[in-house]
């Protein structure tokens, strides 16, 4: 019997966090003898979507700036309807070539309603398939809240319409798909929860920093860069520090940052080790991504979260407080992060005892392959 097939299709637009949770559970469904083909649309990085499946990647789109408010090619110049219509063709020729069991569209209709223009044909494409693939979105715990009028009763009715399962990357017992997404219970879809996505626990690095700073992808990490260096300066020097700026940090500021470094302070823009340093490292100082958050929660070291909140963005604030309420984070907003702010933060969370252990699910990889299993046996009486 052949391996059945699945079509995973994943948009990054300024962070990697989409890129990297979606590429660690196509990974699992290829470990699990799944045959995956990934289609990704953002910013080409290296290593993703990984090893063990087949990938086609559309011109790229990615977002102006931090509001999501212009979509852009990889030079920056806006996209036209002659982009997305190359886009479109490309993608419903992936879903022809790979006549799939299983559809997977990472965020849609939860989110991503910018690629709507080519995502809706697809959708209507698959429904006219025989047989027609079982098609699940993807998501994560938790949700963007502050959205127009409409939004949430449009996502309901696309959901009902066209999708088989949404697949929630997370602990129920942390966040529910319904804490943020306030008609779940509309929902005719099958609901499942998978644990988070998160990579297997690293070994400690041999490499030690006692604080170590990451800003995720980097496009939207400025300002934490900013406070880290000058804190970084005027604490006292007998601490290692390492600064991750993310690839997508401007080469200027990239620059700025590592001209204003004091000797104790390593600044990089990407670290294939990151998971390993967490696990040697005394603090992690971050944004509240999710790939960022599963990686401190398996590492088990301090933290501080400074949540991502520009453009009225609540996910990040949402997670880093729920954090802080188990005793697994402190929670420092955006808008109080100044050098000052982070420096005293820093030096509390260093005094603090480690945080206790948890019990939140992180195998949401390997449980997602085992969601789809279900599926496919549910449908097709095939396992």
């Amino acid at each position: 019997m052949s391996a059945p097939r699945v079509l995973f299709y994943v948009q990054h637009l300024l962070g990697i966090g989409h890129l990297a949770r979606a590429s660690r559970v196509a990974g699992a469904l290829a470990e699990d003898g799944f045959a995956v083909t990934v289609v990704t649309g953002g910013t080409p990085v290296p290593g993703f979507p990984g090893p063990g499946v087949e990938s086609v990647a559309l011109p790229t789109i990615a977002a102006a700036d931090q509001g999501f408010s212009e979509l852009t090619d990889a030079s920056g110049a806006p996209i036209d309807d002659a982009y997305k219509t190359r886009r479109r063709d490309m993608l419903l020729a992936a879903l022809a070539a790979v006549k799939p069991d299983i559809v997977v569209i990472e965020a849609y209709p939860f989110g991503r309603r910018q690629m709507r223009f080519e995502l809706l044909p697809l959708l209507d494409a698959i429904a006219d398939m025989t047989p027609k693939p079982a098609v699940v979105t993807s998501v994560r715990d938790i949700l963007q809240e502050r959205v127009k009028a409409g939004r949430n009763e449009e996502t309901v009715e696309i959901v009902n319409r066209h999708f088989d399962l949404v697949m929630v990357h997370g602990d129920p017992a942390f966040a529910s798909l319904g804490d943020t997404f306030p008609l779940a219970h509309k929902i005719t879809a099958q609901i499942a929860y998978t644990g988070l996505v998160a990579a297997p626990r690293p070994t400690p690095s041999p490499e030690r920093y006692d604080v170590l700073i990451s800003v995720g992808g980097g496009a939207a990490g400025k300002l934490l860069v900013d406070a880290a260096v000058t804190a970084a300066a005027g604490l006292p020097t007998g601490k290692r520090w390492c600064l991750i700026t993310g690839p997508n940090l401007p080469q200027a500021d990239f620059e700025a940052a590592s001209a204003k470094a004091p000797g104790n302070l390593d600044i990089v823009r990407f670290r294939k080790d990151f998971p390993a340093l967490l696990g040697a490292a005394e603090l992690s100082v971050s944004q509240a991504g999710y790939n960022t958050v599963c990686d401190i929660l398996q590492a088990g070291c301090r933290s501080i979260l400074v949540p991502f909140a520009a453009g009225g963005e609540t996910e990040q604030t949402v997670r880093a407080e729920r954090l802080q309420r188990l005793g697994l984070a402190l929670s420092l907003p955006e808008d109080a992060l100044s050098p000052s702010s982070l420096g005293a933060a820093i030096e509390q969370q260093l005094a603090a005892a480690k945080p206790d252990s948890h019990r939140l699910d992180l195998d949401g990889a390997r449980k997602s392959a085992q969601v789809l299993r279900g599926l496919l046996a549910k449908r097709t009486g095939r396992l």
